[in-house]
């Protein structure tokens, strides 16, 4: 909308409800739910909380002192009780607006950092300002732009959840884009159909946390999860693909499976199994198989987690305070199940709350010792593979100058508590064993389509604890 003058205002109205997000609010906020007005009632509620009409009467609920707002986010009032969250601004005179989904009660309010849909929701409307400022002094190509945008948002949020916030990058395909599938067999999700030679791309990635504290009253933990990138390029308005994860002899089973809405049918078997139970022999354990009609664009078929019996890397690391030094030993081994063969692999070890390394000596058994430019973290870059015995070792000593603003602090790590943390990335391998029979991929659709499929495996909060200090208590929230 644009206000042209105090008396006269120009509207270029242009919005879109999603009742799918509109029923899982009243799901989500039960007794507290305050149902979605008609367009018209919200736009004049929104425009008068945003004082652009009768802002010349005083409406206590709007105008106090004490509702003065200090974010982009309003609560509306309607006939049926107060809209929140809506997030509104003003950019050049047009007013952008959304309401998005709060998953769970409106009463108490939420804090605003815990509404995930709030960050959504800005980041489309940024992209929908993007879109629309270059026009913004052609008052024609605007209203252009504006009538296309309403097509673009079904490709850029199909169902309410954005997909695509650059919607500039979307106006190259509004010509292949249409209001209603042109079958009526069509989903909502695959917005657009692609016209060439089949292909797919399937990626698993599988990421590995782990706290390990080398004591025998404090147990190590380690959890993988497990994330299945697909990319469909395949003619036709609802093609029918299969395709299925195979797991190795004795590997342990996929766990806490959670599949994409494109899934038209699954075992229910695969969805039962949960780590929050001991596994037994009853687990299912594949091959797990996922008929599914692809959107468009790259999507994640499904995530999983799994309790695989060792983490990868089994790891020491001891810190003794002698006088002004610190005397560390790093004691790293490789599993001999794990592929020898990393794209990268380092340790960094930070040192808190002190001041830069003034001195430091050491010995490596393999790999190499680097300081950072802060002079506060040594990074250990043991390259793309251990030696043959599989345990690499780092010694040395460490003494430090004066402290300065720049050298990091961190309340947990004080004293000798400290870690080591481990950064790496594994190609052509899952911890699971977890892969992708290319030859078990079908695809209803004519030609022969071609087929990519990787897998990897990397590190995600990787920390190795100072046996030789207590564990911190706060190690859990680390991990989670």
């Amino acid at each position: 909308w644009e206000k042209m003058s105090s008396t006269k205002m120009l509207l270029f109205p242009c919005y879109r409800r999603y009742p799918t997000v509109e029923i899982r609010a009243e799901t989500f906020n039960g007794s507290t739910h305050v149902p979605v007005p008609s367009d018209s009632a919200f736009l004049k509620a929104l425009l008068f909380e945003l004082r652009l009409i009768d802002d010349h009467i005083f409406v206590e609920h709007r105008d106090t002192c004490t509702q003065i707002n200090h974010s982009s986010v309003y609560s509306v009032r309607t006939g049926g009780g107060d809209l929140w969250p809506v997030l509104a601004f003003q950019k050049s005179g047009l007013i952008y607006a959304c309401l998005p989904l709060v998953e769970g009660t409106l009463e108490p309010r939420p804090p605003l950092l815990t509404v995930s849909g709030l960050s959504q929701g800005l980041a489309l409307l940024l992209g929908i300002v993007d879109y629309i400022s270059p026009s913004r002094k052609n008052e024609a190509e605007m209203n252009a732009k504006i009538g296309q945008l309403r097509y673009l948002l079904i490709q850029a949020c199909p169902l309410g959840t954005p997909l695509n916030t650059n919607i500039r990058s979307l106006n190259s395909s509004f010509d292949d884009i249409q209001e209603m599938p042109t079958d009526e067999n069509q989903p909502a999700w695959r917005s657009n159909t692609y016209k060439g030679k089949p292909q797919v791309t399937v990626c698993i990635t599988e990421k590995v946390k782990c706290m390990q504290y080398d004591k025998r009253d404090v147990a190590d933990v380690w959890q993988v999860y497990g994330a299945v990138n697909c990319k469909c390029d395949i003619e036709g308005s609802a093609p029918n693909v299969t395709l299925s994860l195979n797991l190795p002899t004795n590997g342990p089973p996929l766990q806490d499976i959670v599949v994409h809405h494109c899934v038209t049918s699954v075992d229910p078997a695969m969805l039962m199994s949960s780590s929050a139970e001991p596994l037994d022999d009853s687990v299912y354990n594949g091959p797990y198989k996922f008929p599914f009609i692809p959107p468009s664009d790259s999507f994640n078929l499904c995530y999983y987690t799994s309790q695989v019996p060792v983490p990868p890397i089994l790891g020491c690391y001891q810190l003794i305070e002698e006088g002004s030094q610190l005397k560390i030993r790093v004691n790293l081994k490789l599993h001999e199940s794990i592929k020898n063969s990393f794209e990268y692999c380092e340790a960094r070890i930070p040192f808190f709350n002190r001041g830069p390394i003034a001195q430091l000596e050491y010995k490596v058994s393999y790999g190499q010792l680097d300081l950072s430019r802060e002079k506060s973290l040594l990074v250990w870059v043991i390259g793309q593979k251990f030696p043959k015995s599989l345990e690499v070792s780092l010694t040395g000593t460490v003494s430090f100058g004066t402290a300065g603003k720049e050298h990091p602090t961190d309340d947990v790590c004080t004293g000798n508590t400290a870690y080591v943390k481990l950064y790496f990335r594994i190609p052509d391998f899952t911890l699971t064993g977890c892969y992708v029979d290319q030859h078990s991929i079908q695809i209803f659709v004519p030609g022969k389509p071609k087929i990519t499929a990787s897998r990897e495996l990397i590190s995600s909060n990787y920390y190795i604890w100072n046996s030789k200090a207590p564990a911190p208590m706060v190690y859990k929230t680390l991990f989670d």
